[in-house]
């Protein structure tokens, strides 16, 4: 795998001249190397060391080649027709995945076994853990993380990153469950076993809080083995007194602890708070 990532970091330094490194044919043949080992799961953007985010940007250098080696092409399906330069992933029988008429992933995405896809769309560069389901009208942008056994409630954002290569993608741990209309963007990270109450907006700016203390947690981080859910903070100005998001722990839970959906409910109704 170094000899790939040299190779694709000498197209890189000449993307706006590659004929001067290589014929565009062997850059091509390169990089498709680069993201069918992204779309097979022998390699990922980022990863989780040590509790930091260490993303690989070869790879999403890679990303950023295919586009400019791809040519627009017609794609039907059925009574569907789509103009595209990345084609669709195939063989979801064979990956054992499950796709729901109307689910569509991108070539460059990784589906593990077990994953789950109602009709929702994962992009490139995005790796989706064995038994996740991936719900109704939810999005997994490129390059996100998504951890094993999440379940990414109806209408979840979760947002996208390429450029620059160096900016780390949203990260979501394992066992964790994003509620209903959540958006989750902008390099934000979700720790494991999380359950984020619905329509909570966490991007890497917004405040996380501890409900019994009050104190800040960090930014854009929701802790491992937690309920969180979203409220708002006070903040005066010029024009009056507003109501700024913020995300609120409003529960710790064991390490490994798990709701039945019931439980859960009771949970976030203490908090007048909608799952």
């Amino acid at each position: 795998m170094n000899d790939l990532e040299q190779r694709i970091g000498e197209l890189w330094e000449h993307r706006d001249d590659i004929g001067a490194v290589l014929p565009e044919g062997e850059a091509r043949t390169i990089v498709h190397e680069a993201i069918d080992l992204l779309d097979h799961g022998g390699a990922r953007v980022a990863e989780m060391h040590d509790g930091e985010v260490v993303v690989h940007q070869w790879l999403k250098q890679a990303i950023l080649l295919l586009f400019r080696l791809s040519t627009m092409e017609t794609i039907e399906l059925g009574p569907f027709e789509y103009a595209d330069k990345i084609p669709l992933k195939r063989d979801y029988a064979a990956a054992g995945v499950r796709a729901v008429p109307g689910a569509n992933a991108r070539w460059g995405s990784y589906l593990a076994p077990g994953v789950v896809l109602m009709p929702s769309y994962v992009n490139i560069g995005a790796h989706v853990g064995e038994d996740t389901m991936v719900d109704t009208w939810a999005t997994v942008g490129s390059c996100a993380q998504i951890g094993a056994r999440v379940h990414l409630s109806g209408g979840v954002g979760i947002g996208g990153v390429l450029e620059p290569p160096q900016a780390a993608p949203v990260m979501v741990g394992d066992d964790t469950m994003i509620g209903s209309r959540c958006i989750v963007a902008d390099g934000a990270r979700v720790g494991e076993g999380v359950v984020l109450g619905a329509g909570c907006i966490l991007t890497s700016t917004i405040p996380v809080i501890d409900a019994e203390s009050g104190r800040e947690l960090s930014r854009g981080v929701v802790p491992d083995w937690c309920v969180a859910v979203t409220a708002t903070r006070p903040r005066s100005f010029a024009g009056g007194d507003f109501g700024l998001p913020c995300v609120l722990v409003v529960k710790r839970l064991a390490e490994g602890e798990r709701h039945e959906k019931s439980r859960l409910n009771d949970i976030l109704r203490d908090h007048n708070v909608a799952t």
